[in-house]
């Protein structure tokens, strides 16, 4: 396609394109980089019968490529998550105050949202910022936040257990 083709197509459809990916993600910058990718797949077409509707069409497929690709990815990382507990050995309590905080861990752990929950998992399993982006999907730049705030809410969660805890124990410690 020459540039003066993808040029009058951009003016054209640009704007309603957009609009149409905006609206089915919900997220303009998502939709300005989807619509970006369709302009690039037409620069690579020799001729385009129907502009409209192949743009439209090509941008539709593009999404839903992505959320498939995303299913298959969510899928899996419960898959791995379920055969990591399959194989842990969990050691017998050496007390009950050690049971009872570690049940409250997992409590708060369980309590974050999975995005934040995987991601303080795989960084406690060594994986670099590199690696949490690709397997969550996120920008390497985003990592730090999301870690930042998973480690605040779980922190948060944790003390929230403990504290009601401690209500509860105080409360019901009464001998006489």
């Amino acid at each position: 396609m020459l540039d003066e083709e993808l040029e009058r197509l951009f003016r054209l459809y640009h704007g309603p394109l957009v609009r149409y990916l905006t609206r089915r993600l919900g997220d303009r910058d998502w939709a300005e980089e989807v619509a970006q990718e369709v302009f690039l797949r037409a620069l690579r077409q020799d001729s385009l019968v129907s502009e409209r509707s192949w743009l439209f069409a090509v941008a539709t497929n593009m999404v839903r490529d992505e959320a498939r690709r995303s299913e298959r990815q969510r899928r899996h990382l419960q898959v791995l998550a379920e055969q990591e507990r399959e194989t842990m050995v969990e050691p017998g309590p050496t007390n009950a105050e050690r049971a009872h905080e570690v049940a409250l861990a997992r409590e708060a752990l369980q309590s974050l949202a999975e995005k934040d929950r995987l991601a303080l998992l795989m960084r406690e399993e060594g994986l670099n910022y590199e690696e949490i982006a690709a397997a969550l999907e996120l920008s390497v730049g985003s990592v730090g936040t999301t870690l930042a705030r998973a480690r605040r809410r779980l922190a948060e969660t944790w003390e929230s257990l403990q504290a009601g805890e401690g209500r509860r124990t105080a409360g019901g410690s009464d001998n006489g």
